[in-house]
């Protein structure tokens, strides 16, 4: 099973920034859920919610070629 929580150096990796900043993109997403009546979990955001809110696909690791 795929995690369902994903930590801000993996969203800096995705997007392409500092963990910092994946830090404050986290905190944002947060603040939206919980003004939605969502509980949260300070660092970590819904990998779902993420990818709804940010536009992108989720891809999984690239395979070697299996021949």
């Amino acid at each position: 099973m795929s995690k369902l929580m994903i930590k801000a150096s993996e969203v800096a990796e995705i997007m392409e920034v500092s963990e910092r900043t994946g830090y404050s993109i986290i905190k944002q997403l947060n603040s939206e859920l919980e003004s939605k009546g969502f509980l949260i979990r300070p660092g970590r955001i819904p990998r779902k919610y993420f990818f709804e809110r940010t536009g992108l696909e989720p891809t999984s690791e690239p395979e070697d070629d299996k021949r």
